[in-house]
């Protein structure tokens, strides 16, 4: 059990909120994302809020509750961010507390079975370096060297949308549904571990419950499918901008 909790806290990271981190990822100058890609990526920043407000953004406190519905289980999840490349996660459920973070450099996390605060390595440190990218993923892509693809537009419970294939440098893939009438990130799919067996599977994060704050649409409710099965909902109940946070809130307790 404890050992799924790990698990989800890793998934946090990549449920499509508005983190507001970078970091470096080598490029990738032999590939160039496609015109129509361009296309809407542009129209995804912009019911965003529009690239100006984005970019102007320092930092992000986003809490709010944590659902894990076919374990019975619920508790409480907060995620800091500030640029440039930091961002922390605290997780209380079930009598215990998790915090998963990254400096910019070092990313680490408390052990639930032993209390203890380990240094993370291996895939879940390159996946923390991918999720930190976050909004720049849009903004500046070739930075990062991420590439779009267009793969046209796909129908989902009756409504168009526009699918991207997001490829980073490492060769890891994200598929990006985009809702051709709002503009705004509706579903993300990719192939990472199932939490209850340990074999790869599809994971679909849907963001729903869109609201505008300090300019900038935000979605205020995430759920989180594995191989087709509900595992993960958060509920976020207060998102706030720019308080100020300080870089020893990310460094390695």
């Amino acid at each position: 059990m404890k050992r799924i909790i790990v698990f989800a806290v890793v998934c946090l990271f990549s449920l499509g909120l508005v983190a507001s981190a970078n970091t470096g990822i080598a490029t990738q100058d032999t590939k160039k994302s496609d015109a129509k890609a361009i296309q809407v990526l542009e129209k995804l920043i912009e019911a965003m809020g529009g690239r100006n407000t984005l970019q102007a953004v320092k930092d992000m406190t986003a809490s709010g509750t944590m659902e894990m519905p076919s374990m019975g289980m619920e508790g409480s999840a907060t995620l800091y961010t500030k640029k440039v490349n930091k961002f922390r996660m605290d997780i209380e459920i079930m009598g215990m507390s998790i915090t998963q973070a990254f400096d910019g450099e070092v990313g680490w996390y408390t052990n639930p079975q032993t209390g203890a605060v380990e240094e993370l390595s291996g895939e879940q440190m390159e996946d923390m370096k991918r999720q930190a990218i976050g909004d720049s993923a849009y903004l500046e892509p070739e930075k990062y060297g991420i590439v779009y693809t267009s793969k046209g537009q796909e129908k989902l419970e009756d409504k168009d949308y526009d699918v991207l294939l997001m490829s980073y440098a490492d060769g890891y893939e994200v598929t990006m549904y985009i809702d051709a009438k709002t503009h705004l990130l509706y579903k993300t799919l990719s192939i990472a571990p199932n939490p209850m067996t340990g074999a790869e599977g599809e994971v679909e994060s849907f963001s729903t419950d869109y609201k505008k704050i300090s300019g900038m649409m935000t979605a205020h409710t995430i759920t989180q499918f594995t191989d087709g099965e509900e595992f993960m909902i958060i509920t976020l109940d207060d998102i706030k901008f720019d308080t100020g946070l300080d870089d020893s809130l990310f460094k390695m307790e």
